[in-house]
């Protein structure tokens, strides 16, 4: 069995979605068991015979700040959740709630494996070879230097190696364009850093990409600064939301562009459901000594069904051994980097 702690309290809609999701998700995952984490009144209708309530007196608001989430509310949901997979009880903990109280309690309950500075968020992208890109980092860390890019590469190869049946996967850096003389000085210095990674063995470097990459599937991980990643992940799930718009006001329009509309809906319907960031849902937080998976905050249970999965498929693949091992061999690379990136740190915490 692989157990799963699940911050049921957690996210824009807390138990109405969530519980649900668990419900559908230990149908289709008969090796799967759920330790359901929050306040024992509002999950006492929920009864399975691989689930067990974990009761939690307090729940940390979207709009708390990390202090409170640190300090004042020791009994939250999402911290409980964290501390059973600290504990061992459980293999990953996942949790809609806040992204900056889930990162900070993670960072503190379950430390960082050593040669990286800042874990990082990724996730995966839909494009057009059918299959999805991993980007990283995903706003956990607004400003990064070129260490801190080069770690969050090894980690991204880890979990798409582990996912996949991809042993090497292919990595690109974000940048304004495929030259190694255009971008910042951060990206310059970022990519002669994945280059010396590539030639020892630590990385398979593809060289700088573009936005439109990510799309296209050029490479299967694409590394850049929480900023902008997280820029480009609000406009991936807004098209599919377009898309629906579009059909909407199609369709209530004359005859002729009803007819259009009706001609082209079974491709556009496919293309919608393709993009439905929906179907990605589930981020994992990359860089613990742990399994953390971040669900969407608004996701209904379709959603973070997609998340409990996620984070099921990373237990079962040994994610964790995985991100272990590829850091311990890039660890002479990431050891120099660590000395370099941990000032910055500081001075931005």
């Amino acid at each position: 069995m692989t157990t799963l702690a699940v911050d049921c309290m957690g996210g824009d809609h807390g138990p109405r979605v969530t519980l649900p999701a668990c419900r559908q998700f230990l149908e289709r995952h008969p090796e799967a068991q759920l330790l359901l984490v929050g306040e024992a009144q509002a999950l006492a209708a929920f009864s399975h015979p691989r689930a067990r309530v974990v009761p939690a007196s307090e729940v940390i608001a979207m709009d708390d700040a990390v202090e409170v989430a640190l300090r004042r509310k020791k009994d939250s949901s999402m911290r409980v959740a964290l501390q059973l997979v600290k504990d061992g009880q459980a293999q990953a903990a996942i949790s809609a709630g806040n992204t900056g109280a889930l990162m900070a309690l993670a960072r503190y309950l379950l430390k960082t494996v050593e040669g990286i500075d800042r874990p990082a968020i990724a996730y995966p992208m839909p494009n057009a070879k059918g299959g999805a890109t991993t980007v990283l980092d995903l706003g956990a860390n607004v400003d990064c230097t070129e260490h801190h890019l080069l770690q969050f590469a090894v980690m991204g190869s880890a979990l798409v190696s582990a996912l996949s049946n991809e042993e090497q996967p292919s990595v690109g850096l974000l940048n304004i364009g495929e030259e190694t003389i255009k971008g910042s000085e951060v990206i310059k210095k970022a990519g002669e850093l994945l280059r010396s990674a590539a030639n020892s063995g630590d990385l398979n470097f593809y060289g700088n990409v573009e936005g439109n990459d990510v799309f296209k599937g050029t490479t299967d991980i694409v590394v850049c600064d929480g900023f902008v990643g997280n820029v480009l992940l609000k406009t991936s799930e807004g098209l599919a939301t377009m898309i629906g718009s579009f059909l909407k006001q199609e369709f209530s329009r004359n005859a002729m562009t009803r007819f259009a509309a009706i001609v082209a809906y079974p491709v556009l319907s496919a293309f919608k459901s393709r993009v439905d960031h929906r179907r990605y849902n589930g981020a994992a937080l990359l860089g613990l000594r742990g399994l953390v998976f971040k669900s969407h905050g608004s996701a209904d249970d379709f959603a973070f069904e997609h998340a409990l999965s996620r984070a099921y498929d990373a237990a079962r693949n040994q994610l964790l051994d995985r991100v272990q091992a590829r850091i311990a061999h890039a660890r002479p690379l990431l050891m120099g980097a660590d000395v370099q990136a941990r000032p910055v740190e500081t001075a931005t915490n």
